[in-house]
């Protein structure tokens, strides 16, 4: 791993057998451990899983695996990894998406284990099993590069903002992980910038692990037998060449294995972080960093002279120039542009920073080896990294594997961000993660379509890996209804947006009619705040809370106030539809405004449409109806999270029923046994638990 592993030229040794096998049927029959020692439901499909995850690791095989909302699948991971992990002092990653699932594992899924092994004595190896989470470089602070900080505030940073320096030594002080956003109010980033730990001269060489925080998260993951990560970082650390040329199976370090939860986001995050992504805002941070015109700071105040410092300035302006055309040409009528071919704009920052390139090189070069030295030298290679990216982005260098596009952003909308990602993302996941010679295990509640795993394993190109699958234990015929509005108009292609009056009034009734809470899922924010300024004075007179999407409230913070009230109506759109969990009466109601399809004008779906389409595939087939089930199936799964839970999902799209496609749709419901409502029977025949 780039920065954590201790590099070596030996190999392992052959590493002992797990007990795994073994030891995973004594703590998952219905006569095992879990049951008979600590008195936890016995789930067969719990059982069957943790059998297959203990057979496919010990044998560093990969695995698919769907577990359905209730399974326990955390435990049917983690007990045989935790066990193989110590045998064979080995590390097991476990990779999640949400912070809410990261949270899970470390506070109480892994403290869980730990009951566990100590449950039994067979178990006793067990119990003192190591555990960390690991978050990204740049956000843990480095204490050395505090202390240089404060030694040279006078040439990196303004006045004003000496007081910040200040107070994150104060905070340093007393903090036991160092993370930025443990810190509040979390300072700015250009302040930030010059003490995190994202730096060469955070290192072993400069730090001490007892002082560093950075060094400290780093001496717990090198002793650890279990990291936490999430998707981002994981797939940010592959893509930057952790585990390269290590000459050892793994993906990160030597000998691991791997765990994917909530693996069905994987081909979407892989993709985020497997293309370029250079924006002018981080670009003018990187050179106002080696100097600042405004603010006479930086880098080069004290390693640099005037000639330096005027290099700096001409490339701030070639990028203010470069970054004002591609906005001004390409982006005013549309804030997503896709480029399809090069010759759209000159390369006005090839010269500047390749000039500056070479002048940092230079002065780097005189000083004497150290840490100043070594911040030079990764400055220089940020500045060459900068100038090779724009030069690839401008020669659209791989339109056959590559999709290029141009983003404005920000407050104002003048960020300008330049964009790639690879069209087929099966040959990097595939690569990277299943071909490593490990085991690596991809779970999830929603892997499948109508019992099949094809399209996922093609996404993935995991086609040839074995695949299992094991449904919820939950009581749906008892505990679930459907519901689908068949008289609501279904969109066209002419007129993509629903009937809205038609909306408004099912979204009201349906609601009202409900006494717990409502999730009302939309795919338009648009339609949200229509139908949330529509309904915001019914709701009110009804006492009932409306929280929504896009307001002052972070998406955690509504769903902690969506718990807490018990009866709310939240409106959220993307995010909303997956990784939500609000057990019990607080919602009892999830409303799918419209079925969730992607329409491919954003560059990545376009372009694989295409690619499918010159294959002779079918696009709608092989990529737009397997996304839109998998996030159905998200928001649906939202519902019923305990064996407690009771609810209804009330479908207002009527090509459920209409459309040859609704019946993959009416599949992926628990209980496909729906009911159709129109404005003459709903209400009689809308029946809600609570």
């Amino acid at each position: 791993m780039i920065g954590l592993s201790t590099p070596s030229d030996a190999l392992p040794e052959p590493p002992p057998a797990s007990r795994a096998p073994e030891l995973t049927p004594a703590l998952f029959a219905d006569d095992g451990i879990l049951a008979a020692d600590l008195r936890l439901e016995y789930r067969p499909q719990q059982e069957a899983m943790a059998r297959a995850v203990a057979a496919a690791q010990s044998a560093d095989d990969p695995l698919l695996f769907e577990a359905g909302t209730g399974v326990g699948k955390s435990l049917a991971y983690l007990l045989p990894g935790i066990i193989q992990a110590v045998d064979q002092s080995r590390q097991l990653i476990v990779s999640t998406h949400t912070i809410a699932l990261q949270e899970q594992l470390d506070r109480k899924d892994l403290p869980l284990c730990r009951k566990v092994f100590s449950a039994h004595p067979s178990l006793a190896a067990y119990p003192d099993f190591r555990s960390t989470v690991l978050v990204g470089k740049g956000n843990y602070l480095c204490t050395t590069r505090l202390a240089q900080a404060l030694r040279d505030k006078q040439e990196l940073i303004p006045t004003s903002e000496h007081t910040e320096l200040q107070r994150i030594a104060q905070w340093a002080s007393q903090s036991e992980h160092g993370l930025r956003h443990e810190l509040s109010p979390p300072p700015p980033f250009e302040v930030w910038d010059l003490v995190n730990a994202d730096s060469s001269s955070c290192s072993r060489k400069y730090c001490h692990h007892e002082s560093c925080f950075y060094q400290k998260a780093r001496a717990r993951v090198n002793d650890a037998h279990v990291i936490i990560v999430n998707h981002s970082l994981l797939f940010a650390l592959i893509a930057a060449g952790a585990g390269e040329n290590s000459g050892a199976r793994g993906v990160l370090w030597p000998d691991d294995f791997l765990v994917l939860d909530e693996a069905h986001t994987v081909p979407a995050v892989a993709t985020e972080h497997c293309g370029l992504h250079l924006s002018s805002y981080g670009t003018d941070r990187m050179l106002k960093y080696l100097y600042n015109p405004r603010t006479k700071r930086g880098l080069l105040v004290k390693h640099g002279g005037p000639g330096d410092r005027q290099l700096v300035e001409d490339a701030l302006d070639a990028a203010q120039l470069f970054f004002s055309f591609l906005h001004d040409r390409l982006l005013t009528k549309q804030a997503v542009v896709r480029v399809r071919a090069a010759g759209f704009a000159e390369p006005l920052m090839d010269e500047p920073l390749e000039a500056l390139h070479q002048a940092v090189r230079q002065r780097a070069d005189q000083l004497d080896e150290g840490r100043e030295r070594d911040e030079l030298l990764q400055q220089a290679q940020r500045l060459a990294t900068c100038r090779r990216s724009i030069a690839q982005f401008l020669a659209v260098a791989e339109p056959d594997q590559q999709v290029y596009w141009l983003e404005r952003s920000g407050r104002r909308q003048q960020l300008v961000t330049l964009r790639t990602a690879p069209i087929d993302i099966s040959k990097f996941i595939r690569q990277e993660l299943l071909e490593c010679g490990t085991s690596v295990v991809c779970t999830s509640a929603t892997l499948a379509l109508a019992g099949r795993m094809d399209a996922f394993q093609a996404r993935i190109g995991a086609e040839q890996v074995t695949s299992a699958i094991e449904e919820s234990p939950f009581d749906f015929g008892r505990n679930f209804r459907a519901y689908v509005a068949t008289d609501i108009p279904a969109p066209t292609r002419d007129q993509a947006r629903l009937d809205l009056d038609a909306l408004v009034d099912y979204v009201r009734f349906c609601t009202l009619a409900t006494e717990g809470g409502s999730l009302v899922l939309f795919t338009s924010y648009q339609d949200l705040r229509h139908v949330a300024g529509a309904l915001a004075a019914d709701f009110q007179a009804a006492g009932r809370p409306l929280l929504r999407q896009g307001g002052e409230l972070s998406r955690t913070a509504l769903a902690d106030k969506m718990r807490e009230t018990g009866n709310a109506v939240l409106f959220g759109t993307d995010s909303f539809w997956t990784g939500i969990d609000v057990p019990g009466d607080a919602l009892s109601q999830v409303i799918i405004t419209r079925l969730p399809f992607e329409v491919p004008t954003h560059p990545i779906p376009e372009a694989r449409t295409e690619w499918i389409r010159k294959r002779g595939g079918n696009p709608f087939n092989e990529l737009t109806l397997p996304d839109a089930l998998v996030k159905f199936r998200q928001g649906v799964g939202r519902l019923i999270r305990t064996h407690a839970d009771q609810g209804v999902v009330t479908i207002l799209d009527s090509r459920i029923v209409q459309k040859p496609y609704g019946r993959w749709f009416l599949a992926s419901l628990p209980d496909p046994d729906i009911v159709r409502l129109n404005r003459q029977n709903r209400e009689a025949r809308f029946e809600p638990f609570v």
